[in-house]
C-alpha cells in the first residue's frame, strides 16, 4: 500500500528555503520522498540545509535565486526543469517583513516589500505555471499570513503583500482547474523563526525572554507556532490526498484569527 502524504518521485520546489518555514517544509517534503530544490539568496544557510537533508537521506538541491528577479527566476526554474524532467509542486514561501503605517512606510520600504512579496510570487508562478502544465498538473502553496485576513497594527506595507499572496492563490486556483493544478494558500500566525529571535534581539536588547514571552502570548493558544507545525499543513496540502482541495486558505494561527475578534 501507497504510504500516506507521500511525496516519492515529485519534485517541490521550495522558495525561501534556507532557514525558518521554508527549511522545514524543505525537510518534511524530503522525508517523504521528494525531491527538493530549495531557492533563497542565503546561499550559506541553503547549502547547509540541503547537506543536511541529504545526510539524514534525503534529496535537495539548493539553487541560488532572487525570486524578485525576473530573468532569474525563468533561468533556474528551467534548469530544475531541464534536470528532473517535472515540475509537481511549488511552494511560495520566501519573503520579507516590515513593520510601520501608511505614513511611516517609506517609499523604498514599499517597493522592498512589493519586490519580495508580490513580483516574487508572481515570477515563480510565471515560469512555474508552464512546467507543471507539461507535468501533467501538480500543486502550489502560497505562504499568505492571518495579517491576509485581519487587521493588524502597523503592518500596513506587509499586510497588503500578503493580501495579495492569498488573492493570487484565488485567481491561480480558478484559471487552472483544467490542467489539474491546484493552488491554495495557509495563513501561518506567529511563528518561532530565527526572524523572531533576530528581532527581539535587536529590538529589546536583554528583555528578549520577556518580550518572547508577551508575544506568544498574542497567540490565544498560548504559544508561537513551531516551523514544523506549518511544514505539517504544507505537506498535506500539497500531497495527493489533498487532491479535492483547491482555491482555500487554512489559517494555522493558535486561533488567531477566529478567537481574538
Amino acid at each position: 500500500m501507497k504510504p500516506i502524504f507521500s511525496l516519492q518521485n515529485k519534485t517541490a520546489v521550495v522558495t525561501g528555503g534556507a532557514k525558518g518555514i521554508g527549511k522545514s517544509i524543505c525537510e518534511v517534503f524530503a522525508r517523504q520522498g521528494a525531491r527538493v530544490y530549495l531557492l533563497d539568496i542565503d546561499e550559506e544557510g541553503g547549502e547547509q540545509t540541503a547537506l543536511g537533508i541529504r545526510q539524514a537521506g534525503g534529496s535537495a538541491v539548493f539553487r541560488k535565486c532572487n525570486v524578485a528577479a525576473h530573468q532569474e527566476v525563468g533561468e533556474v526554474f528551467q534548469s530544475i526543469f531541464s534536470e528532473t524532467g517535472s515540475l509537481d509542486i511549488l511552494v511560495n514561501n520566501a519573503g520579507v517583513a516590515h513593520i510601520g503605517n501608511a505614513e511611516t512606510t517609506a517609499e523604498a520600504d514599499m517597493d522592498r516589500i512589493y519586490q519580495a512579496n508580490i513580483k516574487g510570487v508572481y515570477n515563480c508562478l510565471h515560469f512555474g505555471l508552464p512546467l507543471m502544465k507539461q507535468s501533467g498538473g501538480g500543486a502550489i502553496l502560497n505562504l499568505a499570513s492571518v495579517a491576509s485576513v485581519v487587521g493588524i497594527s502597523d503592518r500596513f506595507a506587509y499586510s497588503m503583500s500578503k493580501g495579495a499572496v492569498l488573492a493570487m492563490a484565488y485567481s491561480v486556483a480558478k484559471d487552472y482547474l483544467a490542467h489539474n493544478i491546484r493552488c491554495n494558500a495557509i495563513g501561518p500566525g506567529r511563528v518561532h523563526t530565527p526572524f523572531v529571535d533576530g528581532y527581539l534581539r535587536n529590538t529589546y536588547p536583554g528583555r528578549e525572554k520577556e518580550m518572547f514571552e508577551k508575544l506568544a502570548k498574542t497567540q490565544p493558544i498560548g504559544r508561537m507556532g513551531e516551523p514544523e507545525e506549518i511544514a505539517n499543513l504544507a505537506l498535506y496540502l500539497c500531497s495527493d490526498e489533498a487532491a479535492f482541495i483547491t482555491g482555500s486558505f487554512y489559517p494555522i494561527d493558535g486561533g488567531f484569527i477566529t478567537l481574538n475578534t
